[in-house]
Formats: C-alpha cells, sequence, structure tokens
C-alpha cells in the first residue's frame, strides 16, 4: 500500500506560481513513476505531467515551458512547480503514483487539492 499527501493549492492571480507537494508513505520502494492530473469542472481528469524513477518527465503540451516536475526520492516526494499560471488551470489536482510490486501493477491517488487562478 501506498499513501500520498498533496499540498500547496490555492488561489492565485493570473500569471502567478504555485507549487504542490505530494509526499508518498508506505511502500514506496515499489513506486516506479509519480505525476500530476487534474480535473476541471465538468471535464475528465487528465495528465499534467509525469516522473518516472529515473528521472524521465513528461508533459502535456498545455502546460510545457510553464511547468515543472521534480522529485526527491530520499524524502518521498514529487513536486510541481507551477509558473506563468492562466485561468483555465483551474482545477483539481491529484497526485498519483504507479506503483509495481510482487508482479502487480497498481496505481494509488492522493485526496486532491484545488488550484485556481483568477483572471
Amino acid at each position: 500500500q501506498v499513501q500520498l499527501v498533496e499540498s500547496g493549492g490555492g488561489l492565485v492571480q493570473a500569471g502567478g506560481s504555485l507549487r504542490l507537494s505530494c509526499a508518498a508513505s508506505g511502500d514506496t520502494i515499489c513506486i516506479s513513476a509519480m505525476g500530476w492530473y487534474r480535473q476541471a469542472p465538468g471535464k475528465e481528469r487528465e495528465l499534467v505531467a509525469a516522473i518516472t524513477s529515473g528521472g524521465s518527465t513528461y508533459y502535456a503540451d498545455s502546460v510545457k515551458g510553464r511547468f515543472t516536475i521534480s522529485r526527491d526520492n530520499a524524502k518521498n516526494t514529487v513536486y510541481l512547480q507551477m509558473n506563468s499560471l492562466k485561468p483555465e488551470d483551474t482545477a483539481v489536482y491529484y497526485c498519483n503514483a504507479e506503483s509495481y510490486c510482487s508482479g502487480s501493477l497498481r496505481d494509488y491517488w492522493g485526496q486532491g487539492t484545488q488550484v485556481t487562478v483568477s483572471s
């Protein structure tokens, strides 16, 4: 089992910055990749950014050049630095961990943190 606790959401004006954190605990040795998803009202959840245990990263086109995902393996924490925020970035952001242990692949989710960008 893996537990994820997010922090860092809030209200910011357009053009501002926020940093989200996601601390993992439990069977963290099994985590192969971590990422951030978001879900805006009336829309499907979408992948924003992801990082593997080896440090490879992925970004959605809508956030490239503005968001940066990083990972501190010693602290079992993943961060999402969000700069130049836009109103369309407003959503609930969820941390995700992909775990592969004993031949089983599982996804774990945090509780979500609200990010609101005002125009």
